[in-house]
């Protein structure tokens, strides 16, 4: 079968790798017809990790289950279905607790699984035309038959999930104010979760034309960094006070104002700065223990220098974390089915599995409007 296969930095490949199989009772098989490609993706595609040539990319997928182990009891050939990004067992004591992502089964020695991931499991990605799913009746999520809202229920997979998992980490709650860092696709899906949760004025910081204006279309509040410290603006803009809560959308990867190279902490001291005393902050942004890209020796062992004084002054709460993406996908689907949310604003591009390399390609640079790009193998 063909699937994406990292090369080296900055260079994928379409290749043919060996298609799988039934490998326990309780695996489906999917026949992908949608899998798409992640910003934590391209941490792999920059060598920004310790991910080795060879690896199947793709975290994203869905599809249709095309042969069914004998232990599968609630699935069955036919069965169109999305799969959450975290491979998880159902039964570990993080499972049992909703901790998804945190699966004690999964990946022995480590905290949590997934497809198509360094270090999270032996699990091969689905930017290929077929996935094995372990633990299938736990980790597939049951959708409508047929092709509706197919660019929707792709995002169910991982950012939409994720976005709104950043809202539940900062809890934020009707009638409240919300900065979200980073308008990519979890920002946006942020910003979009802000607002579906009651927020009366979501801001949304990037300084991506596009992305902005996505922002704007939603109903957020764009706020360009490029053009003055968005701390700043937002207060300007909320009586000098601040927001009630904060979304960190970027992770480790961050820009600051004025600055034109890579500050990992700048995201989490501007939400330290931006959000009022005794608001919270949610952290979805991606952080890791280590990077071997990082500008000077502490980031480079994911050791940043983060305002904890200023945090602790003000009272500040955060949570962090990978989204635990069963905790909401079925809410979020149904609101799907229903005509509550479609997310799929936020695709630029869809495009064929054999045109993987460009799409990473042009993803990575952020030219020609790429947002979030959906392959079909």
């Amino acid at each position: 079968m063909k699937a994406v296969v990292y090369k080296e930095p900055f260079s994928v490949a379409v290749e043919d790798v060996e298609k799988p199989s039934i490998q326990h009772p309780n695996d489906v098989i999917v026949r992908v017809t949608s899998t798409a490609i992640c910003g934590s993706d391209l941490h792999m595609y920059e060598g920004r990790t310790a991910a080795e040539p060879g690896i199947v990319f793709g975290h994203e997928n869905m599809g249709v289950i095309e042969e069914a182990g004998q232990g599968v009891t609630s699935l069955k050939e036919g069965d169109r279905v999305v799969m959450p990004f975290n491979v998880a067992c159902g039964f570990c004591t993080n499972c049992v607790e909703g901790f998804t992502g945190y699966c004690l089964t999964v990946n022995p020695g480590f905290p949590g699984g997934a497809y198509g991931y360094v270090a999270m499991g032996p699990w091969k990605g689905g930017q290929a035309e077929y996935l094995r799913v372990p633990y299938a009746d736990f980790n597939c999520l049951k959708l409508p038959a047929g092709q509706e809202h197919e660019t929707d229920f792709i995002l169910l997979a991982d950012i939409f999930p994720t976005g709104y998992h950043g809202c539940e980490l900062a809890q934020v709650r009707p009638g409240e104010s919300v900065a979200v860092y980073g308008a990519g696709p979890v920002g946006l899906m942020a910003a979009y979760s802000a607002l579906l949760r009651g927020a009366r004025k979501v801001f949304s910081v990037d300084r991506v034309p596009e992305r902005l204006q996505k922002a704007e279309e939603i109903g957020a509040i764009p706020i360009n960094f490029a053009e003055g410290d968005p701390v700043e603006q937002i207060k300007d803009q909320t009586e000098g006070i601040g927001t009630d809560k904060g979304v960190d959308a970027v992770g480790y990867q961050a820009s600051a104002h004025g600055a034109d190279h890579e500050e990992p902490a700048t995201v989490l001291n501007s939400l330290v700065g931006t959000v009022r005393a005794t608001g919270a902050l949610g952290v979805p942004g991606l952080y890791v223990p280590s990077d071997p890209g990082g500008p000077d020796e502490q980031a480079k062992q994911g050791m940043l220098l983060v305002a904890i004084g200023k945090l602790f002054e003000k009272g500040l709460r955060m949570g962090t974390g990978q989204c635990n993406v069963k905790r909401y996908n079925r809410q979020l689907r149904d609101m799907i089915i229903e005509g509550r949310a479609k997310p799929s604003f936020v695709v630029s591009h869809e495009l064929p599995l054999d045109q993987a390399a460009s799409a990473y390609d042009k993803f990575d640079k952020r030219i020609e409007g790429y947002t979030k790009v959906v392959l079909h193998p």
